[in-house]
């Protein structure tokens, strides 16, 4: 057998190892290799992970590591961890899982009627990686806090419940900027001419809109409500909101937990400057976290001369406004007669 036989045999046979290896490596490579049943899954990668750590994160849910460690190693993807949350579909292939782990997919975070800015820090602490620790601690930044016009009793008053689009690993820092733009966005200059209409500055509306909104449920009694509170402003009248007594209780007990559903005449006479009975103008803070709605009815409040109201027994959820003390006098002693009736202690 001649030299260009030989080299022709052997270049078929390398051809032909190449071809069967090649044909093993696209496989590999591009066969489903997922084996959860789901039609998707997230993975979240904490900052900071190294590859190893990703491998433990996302072995529950690959068939064949050695395909993904191979791809992975092609893509360069062992030596660039990218943290965050990763969508993974059912059947993808190990290249396609190695190419969404490089696509952060964002959390569609959302929260509301946080009572306090604690709740919140803990709300928000669930859905993204920050701790609740670290998320609070960014909020009652003494330097963040005085360059933006809030304190630690107010602050919760920067945060407009909605829905936010936000990456899973946003740190503490970074959700709380975001948050401080949110304010600044919603807080218009129209919505400002609004609220200093009622004299009010956006932290003062948000303050009496936490009280509206703990006051009643119904969206269309609010403006009624919020315009029945800023005629006891503008008259010079102490607010008399038991909402703002029952956050003083949970406040002074450091028991939010507690559920109360009736205030005592000894709770009004109660020290604290949450006590809307025994202080005037507003608490020092938001009570809770207003909706939109109870903002809105702040800012665009019914034009009244109502100066009480009281829970309605007739309209369950409503309440029945008087302009005198004599009609509220009969409205009050109606819910009075029917609280007792029910035997509710607390």
């Amino acid at each position: 057998m001649n030299i260009k036989k030989i080299i022709t045999i052997v270049s078929v046979v390398l051809i032909s190892v190449l071809m069967i290896y090649g044909l093993i490596l696209l496989n590999q490579i591009f066969s489903a290799n997922t084996k959860f049943t789901e039609k998707e899954v997230y993975v979240y990668v904490p900052t900071a992970a190294t590859y190893d750590d990703v491998k433990k994160i996302v072995s529950p849910y690959i068939e064949n590591m050695n395909r993904f460690d191979l791809v992975a190693s092609k893509r360069g993807y062992d030596e660039n961890v990218v943290p965050g949350r990763f969508l993974l579909t059912k059947g993808m292939n190990s290249y396609a899982i190695v190419k969404a782990m490089r696509l952060n997919s964002p959390v569609k975070l959302a929260f509301n009627n946080q009572e306090r800015v604690e709740d919140l820090a803990g709300r928000v602490g669930s859905q993204i990686e920050a701790d609740s620790l670290s998320l609070l601690t960014s909020f009652k930044d003494s330097i963040f806090l005085k360059e933006n016009g809030f304190n630690e009793e107010n602050v919760l008053a920067m945060f407009i419940p909605n829905t936010y689009e936000v990456y899973w690993n946003t740190s503490a820092v970074k959700f709380r900027d975001k948050m401080i733009k949110e304010y600044r966005n919603f807080w218009t200059k129209e919505r400002v001419v609004k609220a200093e209409k009622q004299g009010l500055t956006p932290i003062d509306a948000t303050i009496l809109a936490s009280i509206v909104h703990k006051e009643s449920v119904k969206k269309d009694e609010r403006p009624r409500i919020a315009g029945v509170y800023l005629n006891r402003l503008r008259a010079g009248m102490p607010l008399q909101a038991d909402p703002t007594v029952i956050y003083a209780i949970k406040k002074k007990s450091n028991d939010f937990e507690q559920v109360i559903k009736r205030v005592f005449y000894k709770d009004l006479t109660m020290s604290h400057p949450y006590n809307t009975y025994n202080n005037l103008g507003l608490p020092p803070g938001p009570i809770a976290m207003p909706d939109i709605t109870a903002l809105e009815a702040v800012l665009a409040p019914e034009k009244n001369d109502f100066i009480y109201f009281c829970a309605s027994i007739d309209r369950f959820g409503y309440h029945e406004f008087a302009a005198t003390y004599e009609e509220h006098t009969k409205n009050a002693k109606k819910y009075s007669d029917w609280i007792n009736s029910q035997d509710v202690k607390r």
